[in-house]
């Protein structure tokens, strides 16, 4: 009887905010976090997944998944993280290291739909967090909220205009 090779091969969650944790084998029940290799186990019961922990039992829900990005609740608390490969992974510092040189920062439609209204003007100052575009997407109007601080370079839609997933809307001096 042949015995299957255990997955090995290491892969690193990102969090939104960039922490970093290490695992090779997620069944296997070992996390590295901070440097430290921590012993989790994962528990499905009636439909319902759990992670165990220093043995306390956390229910997770995964609410999206695309690609390697991730959107789950803890306990109530929202998380996103990817997944990388140590390729992808230092192919991802690559370049943001090359996009911090870049003093210009896109941001895009984060869906398909209708420009409702533009709420900043060229040459204006802007804070992370701020809204910038109300975008009509299902009949709900949305606020997009810019990702980063600066001065509004240039506009590149127009109200009542439509709009693709990932179309350029404007461009943020840093």
């Amino acid at each position: 009887m042949r015995r299957s090779k255990k997955n090995t091969e290491k892969y690193i969650a990102l969090s939104a905010e960039g922490k970093k944790f290490e695992f090779r084998d997620i069944l296997n029940g070992e996390v590295k976090v901070n440097n430290k290799t921590q012993k989790i186990k994962f528990r499905q019961n009636n439909g319902l997944n759990f992670i165990i922990y220093k043995n306390k039992k956390y229910l997770v829900d995964i609410l999206e998944k695309d690609q390697n990005k991730y959107e789950i609740i803890v306990n109530g608390i929202g998380h996103s993280f990817t997944v990388e490969s140590p390729f992808s992974y230092r192919r991802k510092k690559f370049l943001e290291k090359s996009k911090q040189n870049s003093k210009t920062e896109s941001i895009t439609a984060p869906m398909p739909g209708k420009i409702v209204d533009v709420l900043v003007e060229n040459h204006a100052e802007i804070n992370k967090g701020e809204p910038i575009i109300i975008l009509e997407a299902m009949k709900m109007q949305n606020e997009i909220l810019s990702h980063v601080s600066g001065t509004i370079k240039n506009i590149h839609v127009k109200k009542n205009e439509n709009v693709m997933k990932d179309d350029l809307i404007l461009e943020v001096e840093k």
